[in-house]
């Protein structure tokens, strides 16, 4: 422990991570699948770094981003002080922003469009040296700015990923359940769509779903991966 860290925060994100880690396990025994099968994922956006070496230090080391000026600055000081953390990248990303997220980003969750595709192929080629794990993000609505490709436009997006390899892997799905939506219907529509793919794809078996309010219906319906922010780091803090 770093002497200059405050106890109290310390004790709070102990206290967080072990909530959410009871919320995962027993969603898991309500749906007859084991804890094993389910993997957290910090959702650190907007708080400091030290939070993140902190969640480190108690064994969380996968924590993802949604905005790429704050993650390569945070995975920059981390490396910097040696601290080995897994970075998703989970926001919708801009094309230009490519070159930088391959940089640090070990998944990134959030690919939606075929042009985001080649600009991620690109960047692996000239900035990288393995390949980029990658989940397509499926919109589960029509809300615009949420990102996500529409559900008859997933297969074509499957296509140009796998012929984006070696340089991109595809990895599986994630999806945002709809604001003020049923998340079991939402949820219920992403298992469909993850079949299909694992059917496809054997090895694209990644199911990205489920957040702080919505990650009990996200294990019901098959998710490995649960985004959690709020319920483990508090509320939304503004850097800087």
């Amino acid at each position: 422990m770093n002497p200059s860290e405050p106890i109290d925060r310390r004790t709070e994100l102990v206290g967080n991570l072990a909530s959410v880690r009871r919320r995962i396990a027993d969603a898991c025994l309500a749906a007859g699948r084991s804890p094993r099968e389910v993997s957290l994922i910090a959702v650190t956006k907007t708080f400091p770094a030290s939070d993140v070496r902190l969640l480190a230090e108690l064994g969380q080391r996968v924590v993802a981003e949604n905005r790429d000026g704050e993650a390569a600055a945070k995975a920059a000081e981390l490396a910097a002080g040696g601290v080995d953390v897994h970075w998703h990248f989970v926001g919708q990303l801009q094309r230009n922003k490519a070159r930088s997220v391959v940089r640090y980003a070990d998944v990134v969750q959030s690919v939606d469009r075929p042009a985001l595709v080649t600009a991620l192929g690109a960047a692996v080629a000239a900035h990288r040296d393995r390949p980029l794990d990658v989940l397509i993000q499926v919109s589960l609505d029509d809300a615009p700015g949420r990102g996500g490709v529409a559900p008859a436009k997933l297969p074509a997006l499957v296509d140009d990923v796998i012929a984006a390899a070696p340089r991109l892997r595809l990895r599986g799905l994630m999806a945002v359940a709809p604001l003020g939506g049923d998340p079991d219907v939402a949820f219920g529509r992403l298992a469909e769509h993850a079949a299909w793919l694992r059917e496809r794809e054997p090895d694209a078996s990644m199911l990205s779903a489920g957040m702080t309010g919505d990650l009990e219906a996200a294990v019901r319906h098959g998710a490995t991966h649960v985004r959690v922010g709020s319920g483990l780091l508090g509320r939304r803090a503004k850097l800087g």
